[in-house]
Protein backbone atom coordinates (compact mmCIF):
# COMPACT_ATOMS: atom_id res chain seq x y z
CA UNK A 1 0.00 0.00 0.00
CA UNK A 2 1.50 3.36 -0.97
CA UNK A 3 1.09 6.52 1.11
CA UNK A 4 -1.82 7.90 -0.92
CA UNK A 5 -3.69 4.61 -0.62
CA UNK A 6 -3.00 4.59 3.12
CA UNK A 7 -4.45 8.10 3.51
CA UNK A 8 -7.55 7.27 1.52
CA UNK A 9 -8.18 3.86 3.10
CA UNK A 10 -11.71 3.87 4.55
CA UNK A 11 -10.75 1.62 7.44
CA UNK A 12 -7.69 1.04 9.56
CA UNK A 13 -5.84 -2.24 9.35
CA UNK A 14 -7.26 -3.04 12.79
CA UNK A 15 -10.80 -2.58 11.46
CA UNK A 16 -10.08 -4.77 8.46
CA UNK A 17 -8.67 -7.53 10.68
CA UNK A 18 -11.20 -7.15 13.50
CA UNK A 19 -10.79 -7.72 17.21
CA UNK A 20 -11.75 -11.40 17.05
CA UNK A 21 -9.26 -12.26 14.31
CA UNK A 22 -6.51 -10.30 16.06
CA UNK A 23 -7.16 -12.32 19.20
CA UNK A 24 -6.97 -15.52 17.12
CA UNK A 25 -3.56 -14.43 15.80
CA UNK A 26 -2.25 -13.71 19.31
CA UNK A 27 -3.62 -17.02 20.60
CA UNK A 28 -2.03 -18.92 17.72
CA UNK A 29 1.26 -17.05 18.07
CA UNK A 30 2.30 -17.79 21.65
CA UNK A 31 2.25 -21.62 21.48
CA UNK A 32 4.52 -21.28 18.44
CA UNK A 33 6.86 -19.00 20.39
CA UNK A 34 7.05 -21.42 23.30
CA UNK A 35 7.91 -24.24 20.86
CA UNK A 36 10.70 -22.23 19.17
CA UNK A 37 14.05 -23.06 20.88
CA UNK A 38 15.70 -19.78 19.86
CA UNK A 39 13.19 -17.61 21.69
CA UNK A 40 11.13 -19.74 24.10
CA UNK A 41 13.33 -18.72 27.03
CA UNK A 42 12.56 -15.03 26.45
CA UNK A 43 8.94 -15.54 27.51
CA UNK A 44 7.42 -16.39 30.89
CA UNK A 45 5.84 -19.77 31.57
CA UNK A 46 2.45 -18.16 32.13
CA UNK A 47 1.71 -16.21 28.97
CA UNK A 48 -1.66 -14.72 29.98
CA UNK A 49 -0.37 -11.22 30.76
CA UNK A 50 2.02 -11.29 27.80
CA UNK A 51 -0.83 -12.22 25.47
CA UNK A 52 -3.05 -9.47 26.86
CA UNK A 53 -0.27 -6.91 26.41
CA UNK A 54 0.46 -8.08 22.87
CA UNK A 55 -3.19 -7.89 21.90
CA UNK A 56 -3.52 -4.42 23.46
CA UNK A 57 -0.36 -3.23 21.71
CA UNK A 58 -1.35 -4.61 18.31
CA UNK A 59 -4.81 -3.10 18.62
CA UNK A 60 -3.40 0.43 18.88
CA UNK A 61 -0.48 -0.22 16.53
CA UNK A 62 -2.88 -1.26 13.79
CA UNK A 63 -5.14 1.75 14.18
CA UNK A 64 -7.63 0.58 16.78
CA UNK A 65 -8.23 1.96 20.26
CA UNK A 66 -5.02 2.78 22.17
CA UNK A 67 -5.55 0.00 24.73
CA UNK A 68 -1.88 -0.49 25.55
CA UNK A 69 -1.30 3.22 26.12
CA UNK A 70 -4.38 3.47 28.32
CA UNK A 71 -3.37 0.54 30.50
CA UNK A 72 0.44 0.46 30.50
CA UNK A 73 1.58 3.82 29.09
CA UNK A 74 3.86 4.38 26.13
CA UNK A 75 4.98 1.04 24.68
CA UNK A 76 8.67 2.08 24.39
CA UNK A 77 9.30 -1.31 22.79
CA UNK A 78 13.09 -1.21 22.62
CA UNK A 79 13.31 0.04 26.20
CA UNK A 80 10.90 -2.58 27.55
CA UNK A 81 12.86 -5.32 25.77
CA UNK A 82 16.35 -4.06 26.67
CA UNK A 83 17.01 -6.86 29.16
CA UNK A 84 16.66 -9.49 26.44
CA UNK A 85 19.43 -10.28 23.98
CA UNK A 86 17.52 -9.97 20.71
CA UNK A 87 19.80 -11.08 17.90
CA UNK A 88 18.91 -11.05 14.22
CA UNK A 89 18.27 -14.81 14.33
CA UNK A 90 15.97 -14.43 17.34
CA UNK A 91 14.07 -11.63 15.58
CA UNK A 92 13.73 -13.85 12.50
CA UNK A 93 12.44 -16.72 14.66
CA UNK A 94 9.94 -14.41 16.37
CA UNK A 95 8.75 -13.10 13.02
CA UNK A 96 8.47 -16.63 11.57
CA UNK A 97 6.19 -17.57 14.48
CA UNK A 98 4.12 -14.44 13.96
CA UNK A 99 3.88 -15.09 10.24
CA UNK A 100 2.76 -18.68 10.84
CA UNK A 101 0.12 -17.43 13.30
CA UNK A 102 -1.16 -14.87 10.79
CA UNK A 103 -1.35 -17.49 8.06
CA UNK A 104 -3.31 -19.80 10.35
CA UNK A 105 -6.18 -17.29 10.55
CA UNK A 106 -8.74 -16.72 7.81
CA UNK A 107 -7.88 -13.26 6.48
CA UNK A 108 -7.52 -11.88 2.98
CA UNK A 109 -4.05 -12.10 1.48
CA UNK A 110 -3.73 -8.31 1.11
CA UNK A 111 -4.53 -7.80 4.80
CA UNK A 112 -2.06 -10.53 5.82
CA UNK A 113 0.63 -8.96 3.67
CA UNK A 114 0.06 -5.48 5.07
CA UNK A 115 0.06 -6.77 8.65
CA UNK A 116 3.25 -8.78 8.17
CA UNK A 117 4.99 -5.83 6.51
CA UNK A 118 4.19 -3.55 9.45
CA UNK A 119 5.23 -6.13 12.04
CA UNK A 120 8.42 -7.04 10.16
CA UNK A 121 9.68 -3.47 10.48
CA UNK A 122 8.99 -3.51 14.20
CA UNK A 123 10.63 -6.90 14.71
CA UNK A 124 13.75 -5.76 12.86
CA UNK A 125 13.91 -2.61 14.99
CA UNK A 126 13.94 -4.73 18.16
CA UNK A 127 17.36 -6.26 17.39
CA UNK A 128 19.71 -5.07 20.12
CA UNK A 129 22.49 -7.66 20.10
CA UNK A 130 24.75 -8.90 17.29
CA UNK A 131 24.95 -12.60 16.51
CA UNK A 132 27.49 -14.63 18.36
Amino acid sequence: MNFSEFLSAPESLYQRIGAAKLREIVQAFYPLVKAEPLIADLFPDNLSETMNKQEAFLTGFLGGPPLYHQTYGNPMLRYRHREFAITPSRARAWFACFSDAVHSVALGEAVKSELLEAVARTAAAMVNTPEG
